[in-house]
């Protein structure tokens, strides 16, 4: 990966800059005010501070999230504009980009295997029957093809498929998108052949690498450790280091998750129909046919699918999708209920740790007493919103016996409550994280002493 020198700056400033964390357990924390920062060698300045946490937030956000490939006709700048959106979405909602990657990293596992069940074994066995030239001809259409075309998959095969990696070509001109399921239908019926892409075919499309991706952990990491390290020396830090505190720790999660998932393909692989064969009639991400006016439920729909999407809710197709010949940007993933149940656990967990985080902030004095109890009360509504959501749906999952028009109306309103919950604790954070900067606490400046964590023998 080529890192542009943005990206490059704001990485290899991080260690010559320092968080902070503030003393949790005190009541009584004299305020300084920003404009008059201390001038001595071991502090930092507001400017630092903000730098800090701006370089981890890009690291979080705009670097760690890995987009699906876009529409082969789209320009620079639609592309550039839905990155922007979704990395809105993860600074104001890291919880459900977790809840994305989670969901994406397990429809790519399964797939994976789903393909080497059945074209790698099929075709082992057709290996294995090649002396009987009769038995070859009266098998099945996938019994045609040699053996030599097949590669094993692996997760970033999963990752490539469901990012919307192979392109159907019909007379020379792309048609749309596939699915999994119809790529390995296609070419178990012998309408394409089996596309010959291996893993480092799909890395080398990649814009990043393991050290690209590293940098990225490490700078994550630093940050971490600077707050640790404050937090050992009684130091305080800003409600903002707080935040991004709270932010990266789950991006590191979805990082994770995304590790084998090629990141900012461009184009996607192309797979060409036989002209012998028919054209198919009807395709998931297929142009011809898609027919959407501008009224008002799909304007509500255009709002509401990001959302749905993070939280692993199947959505069909998405409309600007469908224009466009690409995978939506929040969707590539196997809807149903395969899967529900783990994504309903990790995403609630996710957002009980996000909220639980700035339970640290519990005690930072705040100019007034009423920003003090709305931040307590913000915390705590961000933990409790999705324990509430997976108490309330977890009949719903498993389905305990109640009528199923109960269960539904269960899922309905804790989906609806939760999202209203949530959007107003997380704006009353943002706003009370802004407005801490009116007067920071005593000691804020002072940077880490790293010596003191030396041995002295």
């Amino acid at each position: 990966m080529t890192l542009s020198p943005l990206a490059i700056l704001l990485l290899l400033h991080i260690p010559f800059v320092s968080a902070s964390l503030p003393d949790l357990n005190s009541t009584s924390v004299p305020t300084l005010d920003v404009s008059n920062p201390s001038s001595c060698n071991n502090t930092r300045s507001l400017w630092d501070i903000i730098w800090s946490c701006a370089a981890t937030l890009f690291a979080c956000t705009w670097t760690a999230i890995h987009p699906n490939i876009p529409g082969m006709d789209e320009g620079k700048f639609a592309v550039y504009s839905r990155r922007l959106g979704i990395m809105m979405m993860g600074l104001i909602a890291p919880e459900l980009v977790i809840t994305w990657a989670t969901v994406q990293f397990l429809s790519a596992r399964d797939t994976a295997k789903a393909f080497n069940d059945v074209f790698g074994a099929q075709l082992h066995q057709t290996r294995s029957c090649c002396a009987d030239m009769r038995e070859i001809g009266t098998a099945t259409s996938l019994s045609k093809i040699p053996a030599s075309l097949f590669r094993e998959w692996t997760v970033t095969h999963g990752f490539f498929v469901w990012m919307g990696g192979f392109m159907l070509y019909f007379n020379d001109k792309p048609r749309a998108t596939l699915t999994p399921n119809e790529l390995k239908r296609f070419v178990d019926e012998g309408f394409v052949e089996m596309p010959i892409i291996v893993e480092a075919d799909i890395e080398d499309r990649s814009k990043g690498d393991a050290l690209s991706k590293g940098i990225a952990i490490l700078q994550l990491a630093w940050f971490v450790l600077q707050l640790v390290a404050r937090y050992v020396q009684n130091l305080p830090m800003t409600l903002l280091e707080l935040d991004t505190l709270a932010i990266a720790a789950l991006s590191g999660i979805a990082y994770g998750f995304w590790w084998k998932k090629p990141k900012d393909v461009g184009r996607p692989h192309v797979v060409y129909w036989k002209a012998t064969a028919s054209p198919p009639s009807i395709l998931t991400y297929d142009k011809i046919g898609g027919k959407f006016s501008e009224n008002w439920s799909d304007l509500w729909f255009t709002c509401v699918y990001p959302w749905l999407s993070l939280m692993g809710i199947e959505i069909s197709v998405s409309p600007r999708a469908v224009h466009s010949r690409r995978v939506p940007s929040l969707g590539g993933y196997q809807g149903g209920d395969r899967h529900h149940r783990i994504i309903l656990l990790i995403g609630c967990f996710s957002g009980a740790v996000f909220g639980g985080l700035h339970c640290l902030g519990w005690n930072v004095l705040f100019q007034g007493h009423a920003e003090q109890i709305l931040w307590r009360a913000a915390s705590l509504a961000i933990v409790a919103a999705p324990v509430l959501f997976i108490l309330l749906s977890y009949g719903y999952i498993i389905g305990l016996g109640y009528p199923k028009d109960l269960h539904q109306a269960i899922a309905e309103f804790t989906v609806q409550a939760s999202f209203c919950v949530y959007i107003i604790a997380r704006v009353t954070l943002i706003v009370l994280t802004l407005m801490g900067f009116r007067s920071l606490p005593h000691g804020v400046y002072d940077t880490v002493a790293w010596t003191k964590f030396v041995p002295h023998l």
